[in-house]
């Protein structure tokens, strides 16, 4: 069993150029239907029907694993256990006729404009790192990347003049983001005036770096963005994903239309921006209650 989980993963490595993310979270799943498996009793993967890939999601929902993390899970058997009936590893697909389990639409936290600006004005660029945290900042909030995208970014994908940054996002999927006029400005004076002095002779090409030249990480950007919200004297959690929630909530405050929101983030379903509208339907009662004669 643990043979063909490895070919599985291997075809979605060479066939399906699947990220190595991706390929883990598979591999995770797959582990511990395996090992479930094995407890059971059962040796191959014909033995198993709907009612018990019915049960190892059971099994699953009583690790405290959430509705959300069971969609994943069911997502990863249905792929795994199509391939092994097209591979003609097993006569009939058990896991076609499961049903995902139902997940209540949580509303995702954005910032108001007026703290968006309380971050960024706080940031003095003539300070230590100030250049590149500003610019940092601003790419993230004017042109809504992921915490992903922005640390890949690179100068060869960055045109100056037409504004606009060409990023690879989920899937390896590319699309070009425009950079507002802030954040190119922030970007310029970062790049020319601050970057320089952190590249080594090991330095690539990416945009941000860290002290000692390489590409900033993950884990450091999440500590900037923290950093510097209390620098700024705000007290609610900030990370960088709030960022990319703000960047798309106040784009259809404003007016944009909702496909055009989906573009710029990248979403390959519609039905994952709609979840903004809800947003803005959230602030639209909340305003009619508080001002509202009879609200």
């Amino acid at each position: 069993m643990e043979f063909q989980v490895d070919g599985f993963i291997l075809y979605l490595a060479t066939e399906r150029g699947l990220s190595t993310a991706y390929q883990l979270s598979v591999r995770q799943t797959l582990d511990k239907l395996v090992e479930w498996t094995s407890k059971q009793g059962y040796k191959e993967w014909r033995d198993l029907g709907t009612d018990e890939l019915s049960a190892f999601l059971g099994h699953l929902r009583k690790g405290d694993l959430d509705a959300s993390s069971l969609r994943i899970a069911l997502v990863h058997l249905k792929i795994f256990f199509r391939f092994l009936q097209k591979r003609n590893h097993i006569e009939i697909d058990p896991a076609e006729p499961l049903l995902a389990p139902k997940t209540s639409a949580k509303l995702p936290e954005t910032l108001n404009a007026e703290t968006i600006t309380q971050l960024l004005s706080s940031i003095n660029p003539e300070k230590k790192l100030g250049k590149r945290d500003l610019a940092l900042l601003e790419l993230f909030y004017a042109s809504g990347l992921r915490l992903s995208e922005i640390c890949n970014a690179r100068l060869e994908f960055l045109d100056i003049d037409d504004h606009f940054l060409r990023i690879t996002g989920k899937g390896n999927k590319t699309r070009l983001v425009p950079v507002g006029e802030k954040a190119l400005a922030a970007l310029n004076c970062y790049l020319t005036s601050e970057r320089p002095n952190l590249v080594t002779r090991k330095t690539s090409s990416h945009i941000f770096l860290s002290i000692r030249g390489g590409p900033l990480s993950p884990d450091r950007v999440r500590q900037i963005v923290k950093e510097r919200a209390k620098q700024a004297g705000i007290d609610q959690n900030i990370y960088p994903h709030l960022l990319r929630h703000s960047f798309a909530t106040h784009l259809l405050e404003n007016g944009a239309d909702l496909r055009v929101i989906q573009e710029l983030l990248g979403h390959a379903d519609i039905a994952t921006t709609q979840i903004y509208t809800h947003v803005d339907q959230k602030r639209l009662k909340a305003v009619h209650k508080n001002f509202h004669p009879r609200g």
